[in-house]
């Protein structure tokens, strides 16, 4: 391999790298999953569920929305974990 391809291989990297320690306003459910380690189902059903502060966003892809996790919560769920799960009292 010569210094100009170990060159351009280094400067792939780089960027990539880059790429992901980007910080966003808001994450797609995909990206906080992979971010923290789960599986985007686990993290919708958090958000659902009301575990973790998101909102929905619409796509301008079709009726429904779709799940966004604030950078904010992101931060807060890495330093605190999951909110607790709120019980409703009007269920039997």
């Amino acid at each position: 391999m010569t210094l100009e391809e170990k060159l351009d291989e280094i400067k792939s990297l780089l960027v990539v790298l880059v790429e992901g320690q980007q910080i966003k306003d808001f994450y797609e459910v995909e990206e906080f999953a992979r971010i923290v380690g789960k599986a985007p189902f686990t993290c919708r059903e958090w958000a659902r569920l009301g575990r973790v502060r998101a909102q929905k966003k619409l796509s301008g892809r079709g009726a429904y929305a779709r799940w966004v996790v604030p950078h904010s919560e992101l931060l807060r769920y890495q330093r605190e974990g999951l909110l607790p799960v709120v019980r409703n009292s009007t269920r039997i």
